[in-house]
């Protein structure tokens, strides 16, 4: 039994049986706040997390913590007026543990006071004893005692069906940091009426609020999200992290609350890449064609559900690549343990199905004896064939042939005789000499379904206003540093004709959701909504103005302008809102089958890497890529993203992962979570292929994901390549290749 001590004064409050200490009234559970609050000197919050896995919370003190000088609320989860609970897909995540925490870092508490220091000092003033429980870490263990958030299945084809050539591989993938440069803060301010506006880097700003709104216990309106600025996402940001602690302290105190994590409280204050274990068996006939793939895969969910449900049903569907095979069975789950929780990250279960298939296709080719390219070609999936898994016909564009085709033209780098240890594994640290190191060359190819998937109602909203000023585009949709605000201006500017256009990023007040910024969806879902609305803008434009052409001048007929701007919009403005959906989709039958997807879109790398196998260290010398792009809107924000996208591959491949033992992050700074530096990041050649898609603006696809999905499996297929060691893990460590254990 949990003994909970409170003395002191808790100055606000949201919901409290009482009046507040400040007399000031309660009305319907929120608090009416008067302007003599100070409004104007800000607070800063702090949290109390858990330093285990596993534990029954027995003693909570925060009596010591409340009678400091400059201290104004200290929260714990019996303050939460409404539900005390959050999740991205299903709410299962305490705001504030009460009772038994479930992994290490959790938040138990909340402090607001003067300055940071002080809140920070509050924190560890709080007097607060744990029962120590057994973690449940290890994901098979999970699985075996039916510790599961879900499982996925996919059958299709004849069952039975083999082939004379069979090679099998077991694979794990580690946990990887989204690493955004800016960590994770917020500034949260009470509206005096019960309300608060809260201005944070999210992902979603919609679905943000509707979790404050759940915890808060007030009305939708009475919260309002507002996205500021970036600081780096890769879905980091789509989950929920500090913004319902900042409303609460906020509304309990009625000052604005700043809250900024540490690098450190960032490692467990957000999601990570799902850890990943897979086996997987492939058969081919002599000639090469495959005839059956069976896979198992699973992720560790953590300790709770997020997205995992989703990122285990995108590796079941993505486990046989971009191939054609008629017998399929694969089985996925996402178990629940003691770890720290995992959910969106680029690429989303696509990049760990992609490190085993292949290494797989590569294993299945020797063994064939073919030449690994020509060997995919052979298998390649083509306009018009059913993806191996779900059997959903490919009926967009999907120029995998032609992207192998290209990749394997690109020239290779010379080779380096260069003693310059810039060039060289080890860099310079001077351990390796030019005899010492071997090349190898890898290749791998991967597709990544586009926009959410499997009947989920996909929506984006836009309005575009046409104004004396020129053209305005107000749209939800979150800017990540993808180019997003700058492809909507060209979009509204190529169908309206007019030069001056302004992107606004409205808040949650003033225009319905955009949806999340992922799954290489903002490109085609808010970008088709910016055309949708601007072509009926335009519409509306020509009946008002009575012409047949429209431009920053005015409306023209026949080649004269017969109504200027100042006449076409000088006493009202043209507007027009739209709620864009994508083509629908359908959610799976038992075994998996169905038009799961959308969209999809593909791309391949070829790694160059030096490495010295005496010592295990590796260079990426160059990755050469192909990506299937749709229509470039801007081709310099194509181009940064597969440059990003590659880099972030190459980090999974040589060094990025959270090292987790017993339920503890290891290494939770950027001294010990290692990083691609630029000195790491090798020459990029990048060629694209433009078909377009099936409902995009003017055929554009999302190509955010793709160059994430098939960079890290081609590195280390270079690593293998060079070594001959079969590497079944990533990242590659130097003793994996030193001492050949993996």
């Amino acid at each position: 039994m949990t003994t909970r001590v409170r003395t002191g004064e808790v100055r606000g409050g949201v919901g409290e049986s009482t009046s507040r200490s400040d007399g000031i009234p309660k009305t319907d559970g929120t608090y009416t706040y008067s302007s003599d609050l100070h409004m104007d000197r800000m607070l800063f919050g702090a949290t109390l997390r858990c330093p285990h896995p596993k534990a029954r919370i027995t003693k909570l003190d925060i009596g010591p913590a409340l009678a400091m000088t400059g201290v104004h609320a200290v929260l714990t989860g019996d303050d939460v007026p409404g539900r005390n609970a959050f999740g991205l897909e299903t709410a299962d995540q305490p705001i504030l543990a009460t009772d038994l925490v479930e992994y290490w870092g959790q938040a138990v508490a909340l402090v607001a006071a003067d300055d940071p220091e002080i809140a920070r000092r509050a924190v560890e003033a709080i007097g607060i004893e744990y029962e120590v429980l057994e973690p449940l870490t290890d994901p098979e263990d999970a699985d075996a005692r039916d510790s599961v958030f879900h499982r996925a299945r996919c059958r299709r084809g004849r069952q039975d069906a083999s082939g004379a050539v069979v090679v099998e591989g077991y694979y794990e993938v580690g946990m990887q940091d989204q690493a955004p440069l800016g960590t994770e803060s917020g500034l949260a301010i009470p509206d005096g009426r019960g309300g608060v506006d809260l201005h944070i880097a999210t992902q979603w700003t919609h679905v943000d609020r509707d979790q404050i709104v759940a915890g808060l216990g007030v009305e939708e309106d009475a919260v309002r999200v507002h996205h500021a600025g970036v600081g780096g996402a890769f879905g980091a940001r789509e989950d929920v992290s500090l913004q319902i602690h900042l409303c609460l302290l906020a509304l309990y105190t009625g000052r604005p609350v700043k809250m900024e994590y540490s690098r450190a409280e960032s490692f467990v204050g957000h999601v990570h890449r799902h850890p990943a274990q897979l086996w997987m068996r492939h058969e081919a006939d002599h000639d090469g064609t495959l005839r059956r793939i069976e896979a198992r895969i699973i992720i560790d969910g953590g300790a709770f559900r997020s997205t995992s449900d989703s990122v285990i049903g995108n590796a079941v569907y993505h486990a046989a690549g971009p191939y054609r095979c008629d017998s399929v069975s694969v089985d996925g789950v996402a178990v629940r343990t003691n770890n720290p929780p995992c959910g969106a990250m680029r690429g989303f279960g696509a990049v760990q199905a992609c490190f085993g298939h292949e290494a797989q296709m590569d294993k299945l080719a020797d063994a064939l004896g073919m030449d690994r390219v020509e060997f995919r070609i052979k298998n390649a999936l083509r306009r018009g064939d059913p993806l191996a898994t779900s059997g959903q016909v490919i009926d967009t564009s999907a120029p995998v042939v032609e992207i192998l085709e290209r990749l394997r033209r690109m020239p290779l780098p010379p080779v380096n005789r260069s003693d310059d240890p810039r060039l060289l594994p080890g860099g310079t640290g001077l351990t390796t000499s030019r005899p010492m190191v071997t090349r190898g060359v890898g290749y791998a190819i991967g597709l990544k379904n586009l926009c959410f998937s499997a009947g989920f109602d996909d929506y984006s909203e836009a309005r575009v206003a046409i104004t004396p000023f020129g053209v305005e585009v107000h749209t939800a949709a979150v800017e990540v540093g993808q180019g997003l605000g700058m492809s909507c201006a060209q979009i509204a500017r190529t169908v309206l004709g007019i030069e001056d256009v302004v992107v606004f990023y409205d808040d949650t007040s003033k225009i319905g959701s955009a949806g999340s910024t992922s799954a290489s969806r903002q490109t085609q879902m808010t970008g088709g909504a910016v055309m949708e609305a601007a072509r009926m803008a335009r519409e509306i434009a020509l009946r008002r103005g009575g012409g047949d052409e429209l431009d920053g001048e005015g409306v023209w007929k026949d080649g004269i302008l017969v109504t200027p701007m100042e006449d076409l919009v000088g006493r009202e403005n043209i507007e027009y809102h739209t709620r864009f959906h994508h083509p629908e989709t359908y959610a799976p039958d038992e075994n998996g089958q169905g038009d799961l997807h959308v969209d999809f879109a593909f791309a391949a790398h070829r790694a160059v890497v030096d490495v010295d196998p005496e010592l295990g260290l590796f260079r990426v010398v160059q990755v050469d890529t192909v990506q299937d792009v749709g229509f470039m809107i801007n081709p310099r924000s194509v181009v940064g993203q597969i440059e990003g996208g590659t880099m972030q591959g190459i980090g999974l491949a040589t060094l990025e992962e959270i090292v987790v033992e017993n339920g503890v992050i290891q290494n939770p700074t950027f001294t010990d979570y290692l990083l691609p530096t630029f000195l790491d990041a090798p020459s990029i050649e990048i060629e694209v292929i433009e078909e377009p898609s099936s409902f995009g603006p003017f055929g554009a696809k999302g190509v955010g994901e793709p160059p994430t999905v098939s960079s890290t499996a081609a590195v280390v297929a270079a690593i293998r390549d060079a070594t001959g060691l079969e590497l079944n893990r990533t990242p590659v460590r130097p003793e994996h290749v030193a001492l050949g254990d993996c």
